[in-house]
């Protein structure tokens, strides 16, 4: 059972498991909208108010968020090297055929 406003955990599973290509752009845009106003839900309530499932499932999505984040930062960290790194080798066969 879910907190007033909040989405069950069941029903979050199940928009996870079932792949894009099988929703409609309404269910896609539904699930998007729902999520985020779960998040701010999630943000506003405190967890003393919260059921066990809805603390489980928030501090699930905290975890995932913050991987999220890392990665991205990982993923930005491994392009400015490659970038670097073509930019050096660009610069040095530039030099050798002045």
């Amino acid at each position: 059972m879910s907190d007033i406003g909040r989405k069950g955990l069941g029903e979050q599973v199940s928009e996870k498991v079932t792949p894009q290509s099988q929703k409609s752009t309404f269910q896609v845009a539904s699930e998007n909208v729902t999520g985020v106003g779960d998040k701010i839900m999630g943000a506003v309530q405190p967890s003393g108010n919260k059921s066990t499932t809805q603390k489980v499932g928030d501090s699930a999505h905290s975890n995932s968020d913050d991987v999220q984040s890392k990665g991205k930062g990982i993923l930005g960290s491994v392009k400015n090297t490659v970038s670097s790194a073509a930019g050096t080798v660009t610069g040095k066969s530039n030099e050798a055929t002045l």
